[in-house]
This record gives structure tokens, sequence and C-alpha cells, in this order.
């Protein structure tokens, strides 16, 4: 038996950033405890910009992701709540339903406009349910298909 071998800890899911997003998911449970339910996203927003510090998570709140033309204008800018630590997107809610399609698509929305793909890791975490919401989301494996490139198009 090969004593050197790692051991997986059933039901983790290895996102490749270590324990980042269960101290990123742990920190949100601490605020949606403290606080609970009903208060705007910014509450949150703030309320886990203070935790992080506490806890020494280096975060940058919301990062601008430009979307940009092939003519160099940019079409809109996109502010995710949170980049934690340069590595994991992390977008906020404060309803009361659960994340929704429209939510998801919206981390895809930053996954594909993160051209220099500094996250490869989202977090979608709800505050506004009774118990903490959250959901681990990952580039879908053809987004680089999607993408434009940057050295032109194929004419058809």
């Amino acid at each position: 038996m090969d004593t050197n071998k790692p051991v997986k800890k059933p039901g983790l899911v290895d996102d490749g950033h270590g324990d980042l997003t269960y101290r990123i998911i742990g920190a949100c449970m601490v605020v949606h405890n403290d606080l609970g339910p009903g208060h705007r996203e910014v509450v949150y927003q703030r309320a886990l910009a203070a935790k992080f510090a506490e806890l020494g998570i280096a975060y940058e709140e919301e990062p601008s992701l430009p979307v940009v033309d092939e003519s160099g204008n940019t079409l809109i800018v996109y502010t995710p709540d949170f980049r934690v630590e340069g590595q994991v997107w992390l977008d906020l809610k404060a309803r009361s339903h659960q994340i929704t399609g429209d939510d998801e698509a919206q981390m895809i929305d930053y996954f594909s406009a993160d051209e220099d793909e500094t996250c490869n890791v989202g977090l979608l975490v709800n505050f506004g349910r009774p118990r903490l919401e959250w959901g681990r989301k990952f580039p879908p494996k053809k987004l680089a298909e999607h993408r434009r490139q940057k050295w032109g198009y194929h004419q058809i």
C-alpha cells in the first residue's frame, strides 16, 4: 500500500485553488449568520469586505471587465462584486428567490470578458434566503471558441 499517495476527501471539489473557495464560502456563511436575510446586496458586500480584511484574504472590489469590439470601442464594463486573491470571481445576490440561469449567465459573461483568464472559478452567493445559497461555477469548456480572436475574423 502506497502511504505517500494523497488522500482525497469525499465530497470536496478540487477547483485548483486549495482551500480558497472554502474560505470564501465560510466568510459568506459568517456574514449571513450575523446579518441574516433581508438586507440590500451592498450591505453584504461591505460586511464581506470587512470579513475578508479580518481574515487576511486579499480582494478587489468591483474590478472592471471591459468588453471591447474589434474597433477598440468599449461596449460595456462588467463589474463583478469581487475578485478574490486574483483567482476567483465572487458575485453576490440578495434575493428571496433562488439563483437563476440568468445569474449563472452573468458569471459566464465575467469569464468571457476576462481575456487574461485570471480567474478560472466563480462563486455565486445569495444572501437573501433563510439559508445561504451558493454555487461554484467554472468557465464552459468551449468558452475559448466563443471569444473573439484578437488576430481577426475569417471572411465567409
